[in-house]
């Protein structure tokens, strides 16, 4: 259960904050603009319903990313969504410092992500990808891999 270096480029970010208000899109084309934004460098994407104009129903697409991404991010909204404008502005980020420990199982290895504030171990949060894919592996449910971290990390019936 050792715990690898600080991963300390996660404290305080630059970054800007871009936004479009959607009608007319199916979800399924969310999901894909999700992907593509995704893989042209965001840091987050999310969506939240909202009401447009004449009590339309709509999504209002919410990103991050860093100065350098903002031209991708443009190009992909304009092309890929419904949007006639969007909007972004610069915003810092302050993010915890994180170390990963490594958590044996009966199963396997599990990462879990360790969230430090001040010195402080304050979150911990074992990696979604690893639990999964024991969970697959040895057909056992998702639920029992994260009870069992849990029971090793001292948190008892923690939910995620």
């Amino acid at each position: 259960m050792g715990l690898h270096p600080p991963n300390h480029e996660h404290i305080d970010h630059q970054m800007f904050k871009m936004e479009v208000n959607l009608d007319n899109i199916s979800g399924e084309w969310l999901g894909y603009v999700m992907d593509l934004l995704f893989e042209a460098g965001a840091n987050d994407v999310f969506y939240t319903p909202i009401y447009m104009k004449k009590n339309r129903p709509g999504v209002l697409l919410q990103l991050l990313c860093s100065e350098q991404n903002l031209p991708s991010m443009k190009e992909i909204l304009f092309r890929e969504t419904t949007t006639l404008g969007l909007r972004y502005y610069p915003l810092t980020v302050h993010r915890l410092e994180r170390m990963f420990r490594e958590v044996s199982t009966e199963w396997g290895t599990v990462a879990v992500k360790v969230g430090i504030y001040k010195g402080d171990v304050v979150q911990m949060a074992p990696e979604y990808e690893d639990c999964k894919n024991i969970s697959q592996l040895h057909h056992i449910p998702l639920k029992k891999v994260y009870e069992s971290i849990w029971k090793v990390l001292g948190n008892g019936d923690k939910a995620e």
